[in-house]
């Protein structure tokens, strides 16, 4: 793993937000029950393809569940220092969330992490194609005025791995289970955000 560790160096990290600086409180299934989505079906491509009213209602609905679920979000393990730790050694930082960038600055802001981010460096799902599309990450790639070869994406799942290889910027997995589904995705597999600050030390 270790062969990998000078991509750390990079001085632009983007962040997915639920499961990765938090702790996973989503259940996907229950939120696609109640909006009468059929399991397995992505959420925001559903509601997106719906008839406008109808598409609207429920992101309504989606917007409300979410709502609840940021107000009591948990923080990852190590979460604030890692992200001390970063700003400390002036690193850029950014989020990529499936989440509205609404949702994703309440849940930052329960959390004590807001002043780690800027409002612009944070990418909900309506400021560019949801993940795993490139599109968001090029979208702070060009706030920033940075190239690939400069910034790296920490996630939790499949999506932040493939978004990250799409984009062609490095990836961090992080995975408390320690099974790291998709080895061949990631360029640095980490149990946790504490072993990942280590790593910076």
């Amino acid at each position: 793993m270790s062969k990998n560790h000078h991509l750390l160096k990079r001085k632009h990290w983007i962040f997915d937000l639920d499961g990765t600086l938090t702790i996973a409180v989503h259940d996907f299934n229950a939120i696609r029950k109640e909006l009468g989505i059929p399991e397995g079906q992505p959420i925001i491509k559903t509601l997106e393809s719906l008839p406008v009213k109808e598409s609207r209602k429920q992101k309504k609905k989606l917007q409300e569940i979410e709502e609840k679920l940021a107000l009591n979000a948990s923080p990852a393990p190590g979460v604030k220092r890692l992200l001390e730790t970063l700003s400390s050694q002036n690193y850029f930082l950014g989020i990529l969330t499936l989440n509205t960038r609404e949702n994703a600055w309440t849940t930052l802001k329960a959390l004590g992490l807001s002043e780690y981010f800027t409002r612009e460096s944070v990418i909900g799902r309506w400021c560019a194609e949801p993940k795993p599309s490139p599109k968001g990450i090029k979208k702070l790639l060009n706030q920033w005025n940075v190239c690939t070869s400069e910034a790296l994406i920490v996630g939790d799942y499949l999506y932040d791995l493939q978004v990250g290889r799409a984009a062609e910027i490095a990836t961090v997995h992080v995975d408390p289970s320690g099974s790291f589904a998709w080895p061949e995705l990631a360029d640095i597999s980490v149990c946790s955000l504490n072993e990942l600050t280590d790593m910076l030390h």
